[in-house]
Formats: structure tokens, C-alpha cells, sequence
């Protein structure tokens, strides 16, 4: 491929906001500076002060391959993630069948050459009966082990304190959890089912789904992880009382130390609270549950003060026909949000909350080094060109141009201030900022362990 400079873009990495160009070559970085000068044959591109980012890195996403690919798959949800800046993508487990072994887990990686648009890596899933198979996990093949402590899709509730325990003792890579208390979910719903029958309001979901059931779980995992010494993260946090028991500070410290424990939230959670359930219904249903406005806020500061280490999507599509059943119970959790994740961030900016640089390091730099991904999530001479250029130019979200299979959006009819002007994946332009660019080539992540 011939070089391609970006001059005079906003240079948006690590903890900086700086005026400059970046030149790339056959898909790495090599050369960012004040100024660079264009070689013969290199295209141009002028970013007209416009910031330039690197490339997000979702590590919360089910785009629902195998088994489940009439709601999406690698090839949609994977189109719409670079429409919409994000050039990474981890991938769940609890598919159908679940990746609960080295060969489903390769079976996927197949699935996904010469159809993912972004990279990728996915995870491998524990049950109460493939601990062995946990214990042989070669580090270079997966980002984590997905332990989900409540109640999920097929095999894949981990309730047996025995091997839950064997499994934060013997993990040879970072353990992610879903934590919620499945008693306690199934005590509240009894409860509500009984005066309602099958038509509860979906308002009660944060009720049945409560902050009660996040805590218990939540406190389980932490202490663990602390017991045996695990490289836990905590997923979608969505209550205020959890934050109490992470710690603030930066992921990495400037001597180089990671935390051992950290915490995530999902930019639903900041966007939407309980008052919006009148008006959006299942379509906002998901799990653990969207709670009150003063958790929202509680998680946008949890955000900016470096209590919450990560920033990700949890995308989760369904069809408007599942999301349109009546009944409670039946109507699936779950919203699709990879095309508008990192435009939903960015207007926390425009509304002063929260810092770009802070966007950057939550949803691009953080990722990348909790998982160990080799050469990517930051802007650095010598890693892969995984960028996105942002256009100062305010846009409404249509159902028509929304690319996820499921077809819909939660974001629907609102206008965000920012949209995607490009986005390159190993520096392959793959969305101009209209539609997508030739073909998908996003690459297997590598993991520096």
C-alpha cells in the first residue's frame, strides 16, 4: 500500500491533545510529528484541525456467532463497530454451542478470517464442567475467561463455589465477570411476577435486576480474586454503591504496575437512566439492568476520577420482533450500540463531563493494556495504523442507516454533536465517513504474555 500522511489533525493520545501529522505504511504508524513532510506518491490528507484517535478497542461485545446469527454476526456488527471508530472488538462466549474449549474457541477465529472488518480476539467461557480446559488455555490464544456469575444463555452460569474458586486459583489469563446474584434476581422476580403475572413493566427491570443482586455478586468476585491473587475486571458496572469498592488511581502507575482489580461501565449506563424506560421500553432492557439517574452520574464521575478503568459497549443485538414481545420475561436483554458507542463518549465531552484524552484512555489506550494487546490502542510509531479522524459536524440517528443485522438503534432520533469522518483498520481506510471502504480484512489480536 502506498503511505498515507494525515497533516494538521488534533493528535489525541495518552493524557495529550496535540497539533501535528502522523504518516503510515503499510499498515503501521511511522512518523508522527509536528510536521511531516509527504514523500513522492503519498496520499494527503488534510484534517483541517479535526482530532485524529486511535482506534477504539470494545472488549464487551456479542455479536452472536455461532448460533444465534439471526440477530447479527461477525461480518454486520463488525461493519457497523467501524462505522462507527471501533477497529477492535472482543468478542463473549455464550454462543450456541459456547466456546468452552481450545477448538470452538479456534473455530471462531476461522469463522472470522476474511469476514471481520476490525480486529478481533474472543473470549474463552467457563461452565461448572471445563475447568480442565481453563487450566490448559494458552495465554497467546485469548484476551480472558468469561465467568458469568448470574444467570446467562445456555451452560454458562458458573454456581458451584468449588470450581468458581478453582477457577480464580488456576486462570492463566484475566478473569472478566458478569456479575449478578442469580437468588437473588429470581426472589425479586418471583415476587413481581406474582402481583403482575407475565405483565410486568419493563420499569421494574432495575428492580428485579436489582442493584442488591450487583453488590452480592460483585463483592464474591472481588474477594476471589483478592484471595487467590487473580487479574479480575469487572464488567458493566451500573450502580453507584459498586464503585465504593474499586480503587481510584491510573490503570498503569508510573512505575510501570498494573491494577490487579478493575472496573468497567457501558456507555448505556451513561446515557440512559430509569426515566427513560416510559419512553424507549425493551428496547432498553439489558443486563445487569440500566438503574436511576443518580447512578448514571455517580458512573460519569466514577469515569473521570479513575475509579472506572474501562469504557465498553456490551453490545448485545436482538430483533425488533424479540425486543416487541409483551411479556416481561420473554422480552430479551441486550442493545446494539457498536456504531454509536464512541460519538455517545464524545458528546460527555461537549457536555463538559468528561475530558477526549479521557475517551481515548477508557475505550483505547486501557483495553489494550489490561489485555496485553500487542501494538495497538495508541498512537506510536511502530503500531498498527488503527485510526479514526472525528468531524465537527452534528448528525441525528436513523434507523436507515444503521448497520448492525437487528436494524435498530437505541439512539434513534437523537442528535450527537460528532460523527465519524474515516476510520483506518492496519491502514486500510474501512468507513469514509458515508459507507464502508473495500473489503473486511481485520486482523487475529496478538497478546504480549
Amino acid at each position: 500500500m502506498p503511505a498515507t500522511v494525515i497533516v494538521n489533525a488534533r493528535l489525541v493520545n495518552e493524557g495529550r491533545e496535540t497539533t501535528g501529522d502522523l504518516r503510515f505504511e503499510n499498515g503501521r504508524i511511522t512518523k508522527i510529528a509536528s510536521r511531516v513532510a509527504p514523500g513522492a506518491g503519498d496520499t494527503v490528507i488534510e484534517a483541517g484541525g479535526r482530532w485524529l484517535l486511535p482506534g477504539m478497542i470494545d472488549d464487551q461485545v456479542h455479536f452472536r456467532e455461532p448460533g444465534l446469527t439471526h440477530k447479527g454476526d461477525i461480518a454486520t456488527e463488525s461493519a457497523a463497530a467501524v462505522a462507527g471508530g471501533l477497529t477492535t472488538f472482543m468478542d463473549m462466549p455464550n454462543t450456541n454451542p459456547p466456546t468452552l474449549n481450545a477448538d470452538a474457541l479456534e473455530a471462531k477465529y476461522a469463522s472470522a478470517q476474511g469476514r471481520a472488518w476490525a480486529n478481533h480476539g474472543f473470549y474463552m467461557g467457563a461452565s461448572n464442567d471445563n475447568l480442565a480446559d481453563i487450566q490448559r488455555i494458552d495465554p497467546k490464544t485469548t484476551p480472558g475467561v468469561k465467568v458469568f456469575m448470574g444467570a446467562s444463555t445456555g451452560n454458562m452460569l458458573v454456581d458451584d463455589p468449588e470450581t468458581l474458586d478453582a477457577i480464580f486459583r488456576d486462570t492463566p489469563v484475566p478473569i472478566i465477570t458478569h456479575c449478578e446474584d442469580t437468588p437473588t434476581i429470581d426472589a425479586n422476580l418471583a415476587r413481581y411476577r406474582e402481583k403482575y403475572g407475565d405483565d410486568i413493566p419493563v420499569q421494574f427491570h432495575p428492580d428485579i435486576r436489582s442493584r442488591e443482586a450487583c453488590i452480592k455478586s460483585t463483592r464474591l468476585a472481588l474477594s476471589l480474586a483478592q484471595k487467590h491473587g487473580t487479574r479480575l475486571h469487572v464488567l458493566h458496572l451500573s450502580t453507584a454503591e459498586e464503585l465504593a469498592l474499586f480503587k481510584a488511581g491510573p490503570l498503569v502507575n508510573k512505575d510501570g504496575v498494573r491494577k490487579k482489580i478493575t472496573a468497567e461501565t457501558c456507555i448505556h449506563f451513561l446515557r440512559f437512566d430509569r426515566n427513560d424506560y416510559a419512553r424507549l421500553g425493551n428496547l432498553i432492557k439489558c443486563n445487569p439492568a440500566i438503574k436511576d439517574p443518580a447512578d448514571r452520574i455517580a458512573l460519569i464521575k466514577a469515569l473521570a476520577e479513575n475509579v472506572i478503568d474501562v469504557l465498553a459497549t456490551d453490545h448485545a443485538p436482538h430483533t425488533l420482533e424479540e425486543k416487541a414481545q409483551t411479556s416481561y420475561a420473554r422480552a430479551p436483554g441486550g442493545l446494539p450500540l457498536v456504531q454509536h458507542a464512541l460519538v455517545a463518549a464524545l458528546e460527555l465531552v461537549h457536555e463538559k463531563k468528561i475530558q477526549v484524552t479521557q475517551v481515548v484512555q477508557k475505550f483505547a489506550h486501557a483495553p489494550a493494556q489490561l489485555f496485553d494487546v500487542k501494538d495497538r490502542g495508541f498512537l506510536r510509531e511502530g503500531y498498527w495504523a488503527d485510526l479514526v479522524l472525528i468531524d465537527d459536524e452534528e448528525f441525528a440517528v436513523k434507523r436507515e442507516d444503521v448497520l448492525s443485522k437487528c436494524g435498530w438503534s437505541p439512539f434513534e432520533g437523537t442528535t450527537f454533536q460528532h460523527r465519524i469522518g474515516a476510520t483506518w483498520v492496519n491502514g486500510r481506510m474501512v468507513w469514509n465517513g458515508e459507507q464502508l471502504v473495500g473489503t473486511p480484512k481485520g486482523l487475529r489480536l496478538e497478546f504480549n504474555r
